[in-house]
C-alpha cells in the first residue's frame, strides 16, 4: 500500500502544483437555485437543473407517491426483476416527446453513452467525434474497438474528409455529437451531419443531455428551427432539465429491442429507483405541456449575453473563457464575495488555455440578478471587450 500511496500523493501534487486538483466543498441546496456553502447563502449560476424541476412540488410529489407505493429501490436489472410498468411509461413518454418508435431508460446518461456506442459499434467499424463532446461518448467509442477519429469542433468539412478518405475501409461508420455542447453552449449542425450520414452510409447519434427540456420547443437539439432533424439516435439524460436521474435512447423499434438485449450497461446494472423514473414522467409531462415555461432559460441567457456584447445564448449555457486557471479561480471567488456561485472549468474538462467561468440560466433566476451578474463581469472581467 505504501506504493500506492506514494503514486497518489505524486499524483495529485502535479495536479495541485497546475492548480487543476479537485475538491469537493459542502453545498446545501435551498431550492432551485440558492445555496448555501461556506456560511454564505449563494445564487447558483452553475447547476443544470435548468428548469428548477428538482424542486417543483408536482414532480416532488409524484417521486414521494411512487416511494410510497413501489419502494425506495428497483431491486435488480429489468431483465432480471421485471419490467417495471414505471419503466414502460417513461419509455412511452420519451419516444412521443422525440418522435421515434421506443425508447430505453439507462441508469445514467454516461452508462447509455457506453452502451450503445459499444453495442451498435465493433472493431472493424469507423467512429467520428466531434473533438468537444463529452467524456462518456469518448469513452464509449474506445469500448466499441472501433477506429476512432476526432473531427474538429462543429467543422462538417473536416468530418466530410474524414469521411472521404475512411469510410470506404470500414463495415459500418458513426458520427457522434452533443446537441448541446455542455462547456461552451453552442449547438450541433446536426442537419448539416445528417445529410453527411446519408451520404456516406453512417449512423448519427446526437448526445441531447443539455438540449432536452430547454430549446427546441422543449423536445430538444434535434427539433431546434421547428423541425426534426434526421438524428436516428437520440440519446439524453433525465438529470438536467428533467430533475430527476437516468439516461435514455430513443430510437426505432428494432434498435431499441437490440440495445436491450445486447447492451451491458443496461443488462448488467440495477433499474433506476422507482421515484426517479416517476419524477421523470411529470417532468416530461410538464414540458410538453407548457413549451413556454421550457423556453424561459434560454431567454434570459439571451438577456444576459445581449447585456454584455457577447454573441447570442443558443441554449442556457453561457461561457466566460478567461483562459488562464489562475485567473479563471480568481474570477470564480470574486463572483463567490459578491453572492454568486460560478463554477471555474478547467482543463481536463476544457481544452488547455480555455479555463472559463460556466454560467447556467435557470427558470427561477431573478431578472435583477442577472443585470447585477452582467455588471460585475462586464465591469471586473471584461472591460472593454463589452
Amino acid at each position: 500500500m505504501s506504493n500506492l500511496n506514494a503514486f497518489a500523493a505524486e499524483k495529485l501534487a502535479g495536479l495541485e502544483a497546475k492548480r487543476l486538483r479537485r475538491t469537493l466543498i459542502d453545498t446545501a441546496r435551498e431550492d432551485g437555485i440558492w445555496m448555501i456553502r461556506g456560511g454564505r447563502r449563494l445564487l447558483s449560476f452553475s447547476c443544470n437543473d435548468y428548469l428548477n424541476l428538482t424542486q417543483h412540488p408536482a414532480i416532488q410529489e409524484a417521486a414521494i407517491a411512487a416511494i410510497r407505493t413501489h419502494g425506495v429501490g428497483a431491486g435488480a436489472s429489468r431483465l432480471v426483476t421485471g419490467n417495471h410498468p414505471l419503466f414502460a411509461q417513461l419509455e412511452t413518454r420519451l419516444a412521443a416527446l422525440k418522435g421515434t418508435e421506443a425508447a430505453c431508460v439507462f441508469g445514467s446518461g454516461y452508462l447509455a453513452n457506453l452502451g450503445i456506442i459499444s453495442t451498435l459499434m465493433g472493431r472493424n467499424d469507423l467512429l467520428l467525434v466531434d473533438e468537444l463532446s463529452h467524456s462518456c461518448i469518448m469513452a464509449g467509442a474506445a469500448l466499441s474497438g472501433g477506429k476512432l477519429l476526432s473531427f474538429r469542433h462543429n467543422d462538417t468539412g473536416h468530418a466530410a474528409q474524414l469521411l472521404k478518405e475512411h469510410r470506404g475501409l470500414h463495415r459500418h461508420a458513426m458520427i457522434a455529437t452533443d446537441g448541446v455542447f455542455s462547456m461552451d453552449g453552442d449547438l450541433a449542425p446536426l442537419n448539416a451531419l445528417a445529410a453527411l450520414c446519408r451520404e456516406f452510409d453512417a449512423w448519427l447519434l446526437s448526445d441531447d443531455a443539455h438540449g432536452i427540456g430547454v430549446v427546441g420547443g422543449g423536445r430538444g437539439s434535434t427539433f431546434v428551427g421547428g423541425h426534426r432533424a434526421e438524428v436516428p439516435l437520440q440519446m439524453g439524460t433525465l438529470s438536467k432539465a428533467i430533475g430527476s436521474y437516468g439516461g435514455y435512447l430513443c430510437a426505432s423499434q428494432a434498435v431499441i429491442d437490440l440495445i436491450k438485449t445486447r447492451a451491458r450497461t443496461f443488462i448488467y446494472s440495477t433499474a433506476l429507483p422507482p421515484a426517479s423514473a416517476a419524477a421523470a414522467i411529470a417532468a416530461i409531462d410538464l414540458i410538453a405541456g407548457d413549451p413556454e415555461y421550457a423556453a424561459t432559460p434560454l431567454r434570459k441567457a439571451k438577456a444576459f449575453t445581449a447585456r454584455l456584447n457577447l454573441p447570442e445564448a443558443m441554449s442556457p449555457i453561457v461561457p466566460i473563457i478567461l483562459g488562464d486557471t489562475d485567473q479563471t479561480l480568481k474570477a470564480s471567488n470574486m463572483l463567490a464575495d459578491e453572492g454568486f456561485l460560478v463554477a471555474a472549468i478547467r482543463p481536463p474538462t476544457v481544452p488547455s488555455g480555455t479555463s472559463r467561468l460556466r454560467l447556467t440560466f435557470t427558470v427561477g433566476h431573478p431578472d435583477r440578478e442577472i443585470e447585477r451578474l452582467a455588471a460585475i463581469i462586464g465591469e471586473r472581467l471584461l472591460g472593454s471587450r463589452t
